[in-house]
């Protein structure tokens, strides 16, 4: 009777085993969504999903150790040629990846040419800075540490400051496999900081991930209002821009600056005069002021510069109401930055210099 008893507890175990195993099979052969609260049909694929702004991807696939070197090379101020200029200046973590200023204050309190874009989701970027002149995260490290109107330093000394303080020369070794600290792996492990540096989870995202309720109806209208009046064109893809350039001034002559030439500077080509990397739009709220001559503080006004001199158009207020309400939406989770504690110097490390 016991044997009995056991073989049919054994034969209930194994055969809902085999469901359940068979169920989650055929599930994981369909696309399943999420969304609405809940799962969605097992093939259903949702209407947003073919939408021209996508949702930030989540990614934990890092290098742990190169990320952490990165951070603190962010956060240096020994780069600098004063001891007192790191990356986080100009690109603050605690005000969207930007410093909300005009332009930003470099060596002997400089002012810069132009507006610093923010870092928050420059990997989606086509290029960096706002005539594309570096191709990638990795080449725009180097530049403001030899800019004399930046940090003002330049390649060889920042790397002796780093090579003298030996907490550096360790975590070099650890990340690249050799004691010499090169300013092309500087310039790498910043880039790798920054590549974590995006903000997911907006509620604009978890609306294209079909939560209705994230979005109001008047937030809806301003998206069917900037897609309809032409605005997508170029504020699409992860970045809700970022990977084009276009010409500032395309249905009328941009005059609130004529002497900032763009994307000519790079390439020489008369066409490109006024010509710009076309500014991503993830959390714009937190980035004024605008444009590249940060002619405006105001992101309704902005919106309207934009109808004026890009599309040709003039939006009514209410208009210019409902698609500045969808901006806001753009905005997603920041960055959880805890700083870093830096390493002291040694009698070898370069003294900070002001002149």
């Amino acid at each position: 009777m016991k044997f009995t008893v056991i073989n049919y507890l054994l034969s209930f175990v194994i055969i809902n085993v085999a469901i359940l195993t068979v169920a989650i099979a055929g599930e994981s052969e369909r696309q399943i969504g999420y969304g609405r609260g809940g799962r969605m049909q097992g093939g259903a694929v949702s209407e947003r999903s073919k939408e021209p702004i996508q949702p930030i991807p989540v990614s934990f696939d890092y290098d742990r150790a190169k990320v952490e070197l990165g951070k603190k090379l962010f956060f240096e101020p020994r780069l600098s040629k004063s001891g007192w200029i790191t990356c986080n200046s100009c690109h603050n973590l605690s005000t969207g990846g930007a410093d909300n200023l005009p332009s930003s204050i470099g060596h002997k309190w400089l002012f810069g040419p132009i507006n610093s874009p923010t870092v928050l989701n420059a990997k989606f970027n086509v290029a960096q800075f706002w005539d594309g002149r570096a191709k990638d995260l990795k080449e725009q490290a180097k530049g403001p540490i030899a800019n004399p109107m930046e940090m003002a330093s330049n390649h060889e000394l920042a790397v002796s400051v780093l090579q003298s303080i030996p907490e550096y020369v360790g975590w070099f070794k650890e990340v690249y496999k050799d004691e010499k600290i090169t300013m092309d792996n500087v310039a790498d492990a910043i880039a790798a900081f920054e590549e974590t540096l995006t903000t997911p989870n907006s509620r604009f995202d978890w609306w294209l991930k079909d939560y209705d309720d994230k979005l109001s109806e008047f937030e809806k209208e301003g998206y069917d209002l900037f897609k309809a009046k032409g605005c997508i064109n170029c504020h699409n893809g992860f970045g809700v821009g970022g990977n084009s350039f276009q010409k500032f001034g395309i249905a009328k002559p941009y005059d609130k600056d004529t002497q900032t030439l763009g994307r000519y500077n790079v390439t020489k080509y008369e066409k490109d005069k006024h010509v710009f990397k076309v500014p991503l739009l993830r959390n714009i709220e937190l980035t004024a002021p605008y444009f590249h001559d940060a002619s405006t503080w105001n992101l309704s006004e902005a919106v309207n510069i934009m109808a004026e001199y890009q599309l040709g158009i003039t939006l009514t207020a209410g208009e210019t109401n409902k698609i500045v309400a969808f901006l806001r939406t753009l905005t997603g989770d920041q960055p959880s930055i805890i700083f870093p504690i830096l390493p002291p110097s040694t009698a070898n490390t370069q003294k900070p210099d002001r002149n």
